[in-house]
């Protein structure tokens, strides 16, 4: 017998985690329609040339391919032998798959945008919860399949779209309690400079994919990859020198105004934060110029939100600038932002936290106990008439005993029994018991639904 599993890097929700869950996600939804963000959904797998190379070399590697169907076909073996040969070369093969799940939820909406963008109404503001998916290595807050909610806004070059954002942060991570959150900051154009004083811009992405590493792997690390990738020991000590700036936020970005100011980008980088800082002062930002994003698409302000200290989970959530992302797809001319929050990540700071109310725990606020037929149709009755005003409750559907239906009550958390036998038949009275407390009253069946709509 076959012993019942799921993949690794997955996981089920049932109704607890669930409930918690859809509260998350309901906090995040009500705050992007109160900016004006509307929904959008696109498919689960996309074509595989729409997701590689947007990545950089490291997210490339996690993406999962769908192998084409017919691969054990006879006809196809020739096509599936030169399929295999390139993956051992670590290149793709059409031969193989064409198709991939999607990484991440801002590819997926560039294309969408670039399909339909003579219909929609610019500056376009959307807001998409979905799942994705990641060939990454399990571990604590990091999965295989997660959900992504993003808000973006394609057609405004204005910062007061990235001051916007970083206040959809800070109103979900407040209304979610998690008042300890801290929001980094840093500019794309700046990491560019760096590039850029470190000998040219063709070292921007070496530079940036090594500095996002530098929290899992520490500054003498990330030295030593940057001269493996062909740095000089003269570069790598600027880069080092720049990613040691400290201090206030004044100080910060007068110690960076002084190393690279003079570099036109640079300067543009430094007012871009500074704007933003002023725009969005109630926001915990933090000036980091560490902070890289690692992904090929940012050109301006880039945003990290990190976890209560307490918690030891890293980022849930980052976002930024992408300056034509749709020019990836022959639509040029389309700057955009966006911001995501990492549910997953955040549903276990919270748990760990314990930050959810305690109404998250049951939908069911009473359950009717069973004591017979006639008991349990005249408690129906009742039942119908609590639904129809907004109580969720439940019945249980068979005359067992008591103890089993406390048992069954106390499994799933409902806070309250009703119980009506031939005597409270009579009087026309439910007995109502108090689960947690242990307490217990007599109620008339309109005192029942004033008691659970008080």
């Amino acid at each position: 017998m076959q012993k019942p599993s799921i993949p690794q890097g997955t996981r089920d929700f049932p109704a607890p985690v669930l409930r918690k869950r859809q509260y998350l996600l309901q906090t995040i939804r009500r705050v992007f329609e109160t900016y004006g963000f509307e929904p959008l959904e696109t498919p689960a797998m996309e074509n595989l040339q729409t997701l590689t190379g947007k990545y950089g070399e490291e997210g490339d590697k996690l993406i999962f391919k769908i192998l084409n169907n017919g691969l054990n076909d006879p006809k196809h073996q020739a096509k599936l032998d030169a399929g295999v040969e390139k993956l051992r070369q670590g290149l793709s093969s059409s031969d193989l798959t064409e198709r991939a799940l999607r990484y991440d939820l801002t590819i997926p909406f560039a294309r969408f945008v670039a399909m339909n963008h003579t219909q929609l109404a610019l500056p376009y503001r959307r807001y998409q919860i979905q799942p994705v998916w990641r060939a990454d290595r399990p571990q604590k807050g990091r999965y295989r399949e997660f959900t992504q909610c993003d808000a973006d806004v394609v057609g405004s070059q204005s910062l007061i779209q990235e001051a916007e954002l970083a206040l959809i942060y800070h109103e979900v991570f407040t209304e979610l309690g998690l008042t300890g959150y801290e929001l980094r900051i840093n500019s794309r154009k700046i990491l560019a400079a760096l590039a850029e004083w470190c000998g040219g811009s063709e070292r921007l992405t070496d530079i940036t994919v090594t500095i996002d590493k530098l929290d899992k792997i520490g500054m003498d690390a990330v030295q030593q990859e940057l001269l493996q990738r062909g740095l000089t020991e003269e570069q790598t000590q600027r880069i080092r020198q720049y990613l040691e700036i400290g201090g206030s936020h004044g100080e910060k970005l007068s110690r960076l105004e002084q190393l690279m100011g003079d570099i036109p980008s640079a300067q543009q980088g430094l007012d871009e934060i500074k704007t933003v800082l002023r725009l969005a002062p109630s926001v915990q930002l933090v000036v980091d110029f560490t902070l890289a994003r690692g992904l090929n698409y940012y050109t301006g302000i880039i945003f990290e939100a990190k976890a209560p200290a307490e918690v030891k989970m890293g980022s849930i959530g980052g976002g930024g600038r992408y300056d034509d992302l749709t020019g990836l797809f022959g639509v040029s001319g389309l700057t955009g932002v966006g911001i995501s929050f990492g549910v997953d990540r955040i549903y276990d700071v919270m748990e760990e936290l314990q930050l959810f109310p305690t109404s998250t725990n049951a939908a069911t606020r009473v359950l009717f106990f069973n004591l017979g037929q006639p008991e349990s149709e005249f408690a129906f009755s009742i039942l119908q008439q609590l639904r129809q005003n907004g109580v969720a409750g439940e019945l249980y559907p068979d005359p067992v005993k008591m103890a089993r239906q406390f048992t069954y009550a106390e499994k799933k958390g409902i806070p309250y029994a009703a119980i009506i036998g031939s005597t409270e038949m009579e009087d026309e009275m439910i007995v109502l018991k108090d689960l947690q407390a242990r307490t217990e009253q007599k109620l008339t069946i309109s005192q029942l639904i004033d008691f659970f709509n008080a």
